[in-house]
Parts: C-alpha cells; structure tokens; sequence
C-alpha cells in the first residue's frame, strides 16, 4: 500500500497518515487524479460519491501548502453544510502531520464563530457558496491568495441553483489559481463554467465496477429523526438477531446508544476510538464469542473488524460516503451466508437512499416499522414456542414438584399456570414499546436525483396561485426591489436550514416579498431557525403565509 500511493507523487508523510488511517491502495479516480493535480494541472473529473474523491484533490492540496503562511491557499466550494463538514473532517485528518488549519464554513453556524476562526488563521477553507459570498462581501474572508480551488459535487451546486455565487467567488481568486471540478456529470453549464474559469483542464471518466451484495437482503425504514430508537427497538423484537452490529455517526453517540439500548432491556457494547487497545480487544472477543449480540461502532472504529455469523448491520445514521455504505454492509451475508442490511431513513434523507441504488445497481426495499400488535403477538408466539421446546425435553422434575405443592394447597392449576407465565414475560417490561409518529415521505419524481434535480422556477405576476400537496407555503419579506433572484432563496434556505435545494417548490418573487414553497417535513425546521437569515447580507424574515391557497 505504502508504494502504491508513494508512487502517486505523495510524500512519505502523507503516506504514512493514510496508512494510520488505514487506506489499503488507491481508488481509480486517485490514480488518475493526483499525478495531474500533483503537476500543478487543472481537472475536471467525472466521479460518483463514494469513490474516494475528497482525497483526490486533498491530499494533492495538502502537499503544496507552503507552510507557516498567512493568506488562504486552498479553497473547497461544496453544495451542502452536511458535505462541507464532512470534507472539512476529511482534510485535517489527512493534514494533522503537517498541522494543516481547516475551517468550515456554512449557513446555519454563527458569523461571529466563523470570523473568529479565520481571524486565527487559516490554510484551508470548505465552505458553501452562499455562507462563503456573504464573507467575502462583509470583507471578513480573503481568498485573493488562493492557490488552489476545487468544486466538489459542482452539478449538485447547479441544481440548487448557485452557479452564478460560484462565479461570484471564483471571481474573487487570482486568475493563476490552480483548479479542479468534481461532479458526478458534466451537463452543459458545467462545461461552460470549466471553459471560462479553467486553464486548459484534464478530463478525467473513472468507470465503476458493479457492486455485487447479492448475499444481503436491503431495506429501509423511514422515520423521523426522533424516532430512530423507537423504531430501532421495536425492529430488535420482530427480527431474527443472532449477532448485530450497528453503525452510528460519532463515538458519542455509539455510547449515548449502547446505553439506551441497555436500558431498554437489549445488551449492547460500543466500539469507539476512546477505547484503548485492550478494551478494545475485550469487547471484540466478548461479541465474537456471542457474550454480547449487539455492537455499535463507528467507521472508523470497525475498520478491519473481520466476524463471521453476523446476521444483520443496522445503519442507525446513513453514512455519508456511498462506499462506507457498502463497506458498512459487507459485514454480513460472508461465508456464503444471507445478512440483512436495515438502515433508518429520515425524509431528508430519502435522496440518499436513491443514490446507493444507483451505485450497487440494487434495488433497496422499503420496510413498514412493527405495529404494537405485531410485536405483542411476536413476544406471545416466542413464548409459546419455548414452553413447546420445554414440554417435549421434559427437564424440570422440581418446578413439577412446586406445582404439585401448590395444587395441593388449594391453588387452580389453570391459574398455577397462568402466574408462572407471567413471572416469566416479567423481563418484558423492561422493553416497553415505544411510539413512533407517522411521517409524511416525500415524494421522489423519476428522473430527480444527481445531475437531474428539479430546478425551482421563479414565476412573476400579481396572483399567488395553488401549490402541491404536501408542500407549505412561506413568505419572505425580500423581494425584486431588493434585487432577490430564484438563486438567493435556493441558496439562503437551503444553506440556512441545511435542507436539500433541490426540494423547494414554487418560488414567486413579487415587488415587496417572496413566496416559496416547501415540503412540509422541511417547514418547521426553516421556521424554526435560531439564527438570523441573510440575503446580500441583509436580514430576512421568513415567515408562514396566511393567506388562502
């Protein structure tokens, strides 16, 4: 592994954290990335999620950093807060050998937090266009040293609708900037914005193996965030678990769930990286051995975690690497053995889902959570199926002998009975069975989805007209006489509220206001936002519209 990515240009350095890190070999977009970033050429590449692009252009990044410098030299424009992080994360992992300074910068987060770490100094920025533009306008972040300026997932950023604060951003970098753009296609304005802000660029396809995970039935339950242990337990009583490993976001909450599972009467341990090595080494052996059933981890912390005879992985968070997806499941159906793959999906999430079927090329079924009937008559039938495998060994000569006692004494044997039944489910109770809130899914139309999504149209005119079903309308008190475009309210409510772009209905920009629709999963959470939302870096207020459909 070592000479494989050596033999990329990579200094031993680096090479030596990717082997902490625990990376094997080279994914084919690094082969074919890194050589040409590394040459100090600007590329476009054709690359899905999941393929190992953020280390594609990061590590090639890291590597030209001039150290101890004052101005920003590399620079990572991303559609979503969630990607931003998770690219964010990504780069001072790889670059905590050189200390590499990172900072991540989104809607959502507070100005004065995000100023006050630039002002600290920075190396490298992640951020997302509309948070980025509004910093740059308030004189705050300087980008005018950028070296290096890559735009990951630039098809998604123009679906939502923030080509044009790409450009605006662009615009604000020195024209010998070194750049490269990662999409998963290259529809025409793409290629326009490569043309017109790119020298000369390499284009690079990387062709994707087909996945097989044949072995592994796939399913999905979709749920509100909240509900997600609920849901999770009531699986836990109506599925067949011999050996179950579930997979949480950060080892906070591997602990946090471990310990609600065990106080809902189903023992679990955590795998994390605050363990040490022992533990660590204890906790596997107890859950290879079948002391403990249930074991919740993180990636990180299950990389090279090699057990047979494990019947199900639950994604209790989606990863967010399609890779990790498949990754995370491969640990069942080994041996020539079936597993079973349950991932809990919120509504914001629902796109996610679609994307790992595009990737596996499978088709994943979407399950109904266990009604409390179901699993009453489940825990009933589990009883009545011991007591049958108890009756025909015939081993319990003294319980015999106490019920004769008791029939002796007086008591019904029918009710004799009865009682030693239910001092048996009394373990019950300590699982009760908790509710779980109906969640509206929100409509996914063919064709939607990476490089395809629906663009929300800005309509003009004095009548406000209907809207979808499902979908609430809200008003903005911005509108054409402060020169708000389609644009500005994709990119501030999404950024803002960390909501997909694209599933924003009807916009209507009028005179003096704006009306927007949104699903309504996602209406409470824009409404609800603590902080103060911003166009060209003045407040908004968004707010319910009152009047009737």
């Amino acid at each position: 592994m070592t000479n494989e990515f050596s033999q990329l240009g990579l200094d031993p350095q680096l090479v030596e954290t990717l082997v902490h890190l625990g990376y094997e070999q080279p994914t084919p977009v690094q082969i074919s990335v890194i050589p040409l970033l590394m040459d100090g050429q600007d590329v476009v590449a054709q690359s899905k999620t999941g393929t190992g692009k953020t280390a594609a252009f990061a590590l090639p990044m890291i590597q030209r950093l001039v150290p101890e410098r004052d101005q920003i030299q590399g620079l990572v424009v991303a559609p979503t807060r969630e990607l931003a992080m998770q690219v964010s994360n990504a780069i001072y992992r790889y670059g905590q050998g050189k200390g590499v300074r990172v900072a991540a910068i989104y809607g959502g987060q507070s100005y004065t937090h995000q100023t006050r770490r630039l002002a600290q100094g920075v190396d490298i920025v992640i951020g997302t266009p509309g948070r980025l533009l509004d910093l740059i306008r308030q004189k705050k972040l300087d980008i005018s040293g950028v070296k290096t300026v890559v735009l990951d997932e630039a098809d998604e950023m123009l679906s939502m609708g923030f080509i044009e604060d790409i450009e605006a951003i662009l615009s604000e970098t020195p024209s010998e900037r070194q750049t490269s753009l990662f999409s998963a296609t290259i529809p025409d304005r793409i290629q326009q914005t490569a043309a017109a802000y790119m020298r000369n660029p390499q284009t690079v396809r990387t062709k994707f193996k087909e996945l097989t995970v044949n072995a592994i039935e796939q399913r999905y339950y979709l749920v509100n965030s909240e509900d997600k242990l609920a849901a999770l337990t009531r699986l836990f009583e109506t599925e067949k678990i011999s050996r179950a490993l579930i997979f949480a976001r950060t080892r906070i909450d591997t602990g946090d769930l471990a310990n609600e599972l065990i106080r809902r009467g189903f023992p679990a341990e955590a795998l994390n990286g605050d363990l040490s090595q022992d533990i660590r080494t204890q906790v596997l052996n107890r859950f290879r051995i079948g002391q403990t059933k249930v074991l919740v981890a993180t990636d990180v912390a299950a990389r090279g975690l090699d057990i047979e005879d494990i019947s199900h992985v639950f994604n209790f968070d989606l990863p967010n690497d399609i890779e990790n997806y498949v990754h995370r499941i491969g640990r069942t159906g080994r041996a020539g053995k079936t597993g079973i793959a349950i991932s809990l999906v919120t509504p914001s999430e629902q796109f996610r889902i679609r994307k790992i079927e595009n990737y596996t090329k499978q088709q994943i079924a979407r399950g109904e959570i266990p009604t409390v009937q179901e699993i009453l008559e489940k825990r009933e039938a589990d009883l009545l199926e011991n007591m049958m495998v108890w009756l025909q060994r015939d081993r319990c000569k003294r319980e015999q002998e106490i019920v004769r006692d008791l029939i002796e004494a007086g008591h019904d044997p029918v009710m004799v009975a009865a009682v030693a039944l239910k001092l048996a489910r009394s373990e019950e109770k300590q699982r009760p069975i908790e509710e779980v809130s109906e969640v509206r899914a929100r409509r996914i139309k063919e064709g939607h989805g990476k490089g395809a999504a629906r663009r929300p149209a800005a309509r003009q005119g004095k009548g406000r007209g209907s809207y979808e079903a499902g979908m609430v309308r809200l008003k903005l008190d911005r509108g054409k006489a402060n020169g708000i475009r389609p644009n500005d309210i994709v990119a501030t409510i999404a950024g803002y509220a960390n909501i997909p772009g694209h599933t924003l209905g009807k916009i209507i920009i009028l005179q003096d206001f704006t009306l927007v629709d949104v699903p309504e999963e996602f209406a409470g959470k824009v409404l609800g936002m603590k902080s103060a939302y911003k166009i060209h870096n003045q407040p908004v207020k968004i707010r319910l519209d009152k009047k009737e459909k």
